[in-house]
């Protein structure tokens, strides 16, 4: 059986801290986050495509810019996420520890089904490079 995949890169710019690590990444700090989405569908459409980047464009990146381009992301267990969004409504509030790991997984498991839902387009691979030299990649 062939497969077909597509990648389509969307860079934003957001900050986070790892709650309860003992470095650097325990405090405030952001990143310019280059995202790869790797999309995938048995068939090519008629136009012998897997999908037109602009779709995953108006889909997956457009969801991106809208939660979490240019806010600080923090843990709902994180004490300084409920002070924080006191003073700051754009504070983005998340059910996990905001690792580029589990911003791929929360990505891949939970926004793209939701968002994807209905097309024959998934979501097969989510990586985030936080920096030139460090990325993380979550996949099924």
């Amino acid at each position: 059986m062939v497969k077909f995949s597509v990648i389509r890169e969307h860079e934003i710019q957001a900050g986070h801290r790892v709650y309860g690590h003992m470095g650097n990444c325990g405090n405030l700090h952001g990143h310019s986050y280059v995202f790869q989405f790797h999309c995938t569908n048995n068939n090519l459409d008629d136009l012998g495509m897997v999908v037109d980047f602009a779709v995953i464009k108006s889909t997956l990146c457009k969801w991106l810019d809208d939660n979490y381009d240019h806010r600080m992301i923090l843990w709902e267990n994180d004490p300084l996420a409920h002070e924080l969004v006191k003073f700051d409504p754009s504070v983005v509030i998340v059910p996990y520890n905001p690792t580029a790991e589990n911003i791929a997984q929360h990505l891949l498991m939970v926004v793209a089904p939701e968002i994807l839902q209905g097309t024959k387009i998934q979501l097969t691979k989510v990586t985030i490079r936080e920096t030139a030299k460090c990325s993380a990649i979550c996949e099924v």
